[in-house]
């Protein structure tokens, strides 16, 4: 008998390791993102299904442990951003969030985070306090963000000959981040700001924005905002003839998102700057041409991103042999990023993920052959121009 209880003991033991280093028996991920609002198409409903195709395509589990994937709209308020992750957190056993539009929301639920220590990986926010003053260890940045589209966006239109800048800003810590990101790149190379508006968020009427923008001179309005302000921006910008009177719009967060719900005719010749784009080559339009028929829209740099991160995430537990968020973070700094969204990325101690990059221009109507392909790709920007130095970025965790 006490042989028999020994071998017992020790089959069992052999069988369950995996399980045990899984907490709650499952992996579980939260998508946190605005799915009604301003940014819906930027993100959104896409975004979770971005996540969804990730981990089916990882095998549904990992250390034999089942993986969930929930969602909620947050409606771009920090605070119901916060009491959402800290439901999440405290009664559901979500194990991290990724997404996270808004920077004001990827800023509050990372520091929350910070406290429950837990991982995020923000792939639909722009601030780069994000990892620099307000880095987390367990905090990472994605897709993109502000210092990112300044040097791509607002380096080309300089180098173009547009030396002079008038700001349209999103009232909050997006478009301040945004704007002085631009602001320091203009300065530096040159040029001048000649002055700055900020609008309230999801306003619908920027008549009064965009006169001080067009008496200011400026050769450049420079649009810090994105979604659907930046589109109805430059639906009224039209209006008030102000490109035809000769000064550009920079569109400084614009997606695939945003030209096909704004369209060609409005959109074309603007400059932009993305990390995705699904016609690069044939890994990127196969995996594009996949995510269209479960999500109805070719994937922009958000939603290709999220993809990533949830991969990501998902191999970092596998490396580490347990989802407990130290190890799991220490794998993600550790690990080379390389799938469809990124090609021998990295991620610095500050947890910015540094990838190439593109600069885009929109096609005009006519030369578009096929749905969806509305870009031409002017310049691959490398991943260390992109992106700010760890040791520069404020990050108190980088030595």
């Amino acid at each position: 008998m006490r042989k028999f209880l020994l071998s017992t003991v020790a089959v069992g033991l052999s069988v369950t390791p995996a399980l045990a280093e899984v907490s709650d028996g499952k992996v579980k991920i939260g998508i946190l993102n605005d799915q009604s609002g301003v940014y819906a198409d930027f993100g959104g409903k896409s975004s979770y299904q971005a996540a969804l195709m990730a981990v089916e395509d990882f095998g549904g589990k990992v250390l034999d442990a089942p993986i969930e994937v929930v969602t909620a709209d947050h409606q771009n308020k920090a605070d119901i951003a916060s009491n959402i992750a800290r439901q999440w957190y405290d009664t559901e056993q979500v194990d991290s969030i990724m997404e996270l539009t808004t920077s004001s929301v990827g800023l509050a639920v990372q520091a929350l985070s910070l406290e429950k220590k837990k991982i995020t990986i923000n792939t639909g926010a722009a601030t780069t306090e994000l990892t620099g003053a307000q880095c987390s260890p367990y905090g990472f940045h994605w897709a993109y963000d502000t210092h990112m589209l300044a040097v791509g966006t607002g380096g080309a239109l300089v180098k173009a000959g547009g030396d002079s800048w008038f700001f349209l800003t999103a009232d909050y810590a997006f478009g301040y981040s945004l704007e002085e990101q631009t602001s320091n790149l203009v300065k530096a190379q040159g040029g001048t700001v000649v002055g700055a508006v900020r609008h309230p968020l999801a306003t619908t009427d920027f008549s009064s924005f965009l006169l001080q923008a067009q008496s200011s001179g400026a050769k450049v309005i420079g649009l810090a905002n994105a979604g659907m302000d930046t589109q109805n921006a430059i639906k009224q910008a039209s209006e008030f003839g102000i490109t035809q009177g000769g000064q550009k719009l920079a569109a400084l967060l614009f997606t695939l998102a945003e030209v096909h719900g704004l369209g060609l005719d409005a959109a074309q010749g603007l400059n932009l700057t993305e990390s995705f784009y699904w016609n690069r080559d044939e890994p990127s339009r196969k995996f594009a041409e996949r995510f269209k028929e479960r999500a109805g829209v070719m994937p922009n740099m958000v939603h290709a991103g999220t993809y990533s991160a949830v991969t990501q995430y998902l191999k970092a537990i596998e490396a580490a042999g347990t989802d407990e968020t130290e190890a799991v973070a220490a794998k993600l700094h550790e690990m080379p990023v390389d799938d469809v969204f990124a090609q021998g990325g990295k991620v610095g101690a500050n947890g910015r993920l540094i990838k190439d990059v593109y600069l885009m221009e929109v096609k005009k109507p006519d030369e578009v052959t096929e749905d969806w392909d509305y870009y031409r790709i002017v310049a691959t920007i490398p991943g260390a121009e992109a992106f700010a130095d760890p040791a520069e970025s404020g990050c108190l965790l980088v030595k």
